[in-house]
């Protein structure tokens, strides 16, 4: 995987994130923190993760430090939510930036959890970074469904016609 792989990976995962924020900005506030079903309870829950998570590999691979995991409750609404999202995708924009072929092989060792050190390249740790979220999109658009929205369809496959110009390919 090159520089040029991950940086595309990335901006279909901003792509589909931009998609799925749409939906769940039209959410109450009281749909946005239920605790409606899954591994993190509510939509709230599930997308503070999935920032928290990219922040925190952008930072073990040499982006700004995120500190301590970031906590839902101290993202009460969707606009406090989005607000980080945003700051964290230019977090990683400009990472993404500097980077060159030849840091993605550089292995940098971290504790995961904390007392227990590993060890992975930064193109894993990158790679790992932005597919996380494949995984949570998936929950958040159900647990959409659950609140009665249609969460639409962010497959790459849309991504890459939508980029072509082809709007009406499937």
């Amino acid at each position: 995987m090159t520089v040029a792989d991950l940086r595309n990976t990335y901006e279909y995962c901003y792509w589909a994130n931009r998609k799925l924020l749409d939906v769940v900005s039209q959410l109450t506030t009281e749909e946005f923190t239920r605790p409606v079903a899954g591994s993190l309870g509510s939509i709230r829950n599930t997308l503070v993760h999935v920032v928290s998570a990219e922040w925190g590999w952008l930072a073990r691979s040499g982006g700004p430090q995120r500190g301590p995991q970031l906590k839902a409750e101290n993202y009460p609404t969707f606009e406090s939510v989005q607000t980080e999202w945003v700051r964290v995708e230019g977090y990683a924009r400009e990472f993404l930036s500097t980077l060159k072929d030849e840091d993605m092989a550089r292995v940098v060792e971290f504790e995961l959890p904390p007392g227990k050190t590993r060890s992975l390249s930064i193109r894993e740790m990158m790679h790992h970074g932005a597919i996380h979220g494949v995984h949570h999109r998936g929950q958040v658009a159900l647990l959409l469904r659950l609140l009665g929205k249609t969460p639409g369809n962010f497959d790459a496959l849309f991504y890459y016609a939508q980029n072509r110009g082809m709007t009406d390919a499937f």
